[in-house]
């Protein structure tokens, strides 16, 4: 199906990706995990949750580790919207379409509203966050993988069209996508709102769940720090993928697993997507580079493993193509 053009004047103006809320098994393991070997910043916690920033980050929080039942679960997923009156356009437009609404309280956040996309996935609105001083250049601070900021979320999707026709309504943009060439469907698509190559993207699969949460970092060598860290403190066996650079986006990438299971992103180097008439660029899912610029394939994991959101049934997938799988 042919992607649909981008909705540039949506009911509601959702600026960018904002914050991820993820349970965690053990929380003093998972607040170790963030801090001591990816580097983020605690700026507030308790018994039951830890709240995270990145280095360039002036909202309170863009990771929120949450003690649970349910650990390796994803309890929301998070945008920040214009202005205050883009909530209730946004409440109005997520009824229209059948989908369930309520306004909740989360910790230094404003009026948010909590909703979720035409499969499931739980989605939460807010405008205003807990404002803090910037320490991009508290350089004593900075350690780990030293992560700048929130990128995106990639989710497996059941039906891509489906969804993507979804986000689009409201706004995203499809930067980038592939296409089974004998069904014609979408494969995978990747959606932005702030200007880079996605704040949401889409994989073939079962779902929905999350495929992984990404992290912006200043340089490859920042990756390449991580690996001698993680490979020399016992995290061998967290690394799953890479390092390599991504055919679509051009990004250079390394995937990890936290101690739950969830997978993290380590990203840098894509490129801009400001002007609204900006074409979707086409990749063949046949074509090795898609995956890795360098030839190299994934593991099988990287199409299997996700995260699933609490209380959210899926479903498989009706494609049967698959791209290419290391052995």
């Amino acid at each position: 199906m042919p992607v649909p053009a981008p909705n540039l004047y949506p009911d509601f103006n959702t600026i960018r990706l904002s914050h991820v809320c993820l349970n965690v098994s053990d929380l003093a393991a998972s607040r170790r995990f963030y801090t001591e070997i990816l580097g983020f910043q605690v700026t507030d916690e308790n018994d039951r949750h830890v709240y995270l920033r990145a280095m360039e980050e002036r909202g309170h929080h863009s990771v929120v580790l949450q003690a649970s039942d349910q650990p390796g679960t994803v309890e929301v997923l998070g945008f920040k919207t214009f202005d205050e009156e883009d909530l209730d356009r946004a409440e109005v437009y997520f009824k229209s379409r059948g989908r369930p609404t309520r306004w909740v309280d989360r910790p230094y956040q404003g009026r948010s509203l909590l909703t979720a996309d035409n499969l499931g996935i739980p989605l939460e609105f807010y405008h205003k966050m807990d404002r803090l001083a910037p320490i991009h250049q508290s350089y004593a601070l900075y350690r780990g993988v030293k992560p700048l900021r929130i990128d995106h979320f990639n989710c497996f999707s059941s039906d891509v069209d489906a969804s993507v026709a979804f986000y689009s309504d409201f706004g995203f943009r499809v930067t980038e996508y592939t296409e089974d060439e004998e069904s014609k469907k979408l494969w995978a698509a990747w959606m932005h709102r702030k200007g880079g190559v996605h704040d949401m993207a889409f994989t073939n699969g079962t779902g929905p769940r999350m495929h992984h949460v990404a992290f912006w970092v200043p340089t490859p060598l920042n990756i390449i720090d991580l690996l001698d860290l993680m490979a020399t403190t016992g995290h061998v066996g967290n690394i799953e993928r890479g390092p390599g650079r991504h055919g679509i986006s051009n990004a250079f990438f390394l995937y990890i697993l936290d101690p739950d299971g969830h997978r993290i992103e380590i990203y840098c180097s894509d490129y801009q997507t400001v002007d609204p008439d900006l074409e979707p660029i086409k990749w063949d899912l046949r074509d090795p580079q898609r995956q890795t610029l360098w030839g190299a394939p994934a593991p099988e994991s990287w199409f299997t493993h996700g995260s699933g959101f609490v209380d959210v049934k899926t479903r498989e997938s009706d494609i049967k193509a698959s791209p290419i799988i290391a052995p």
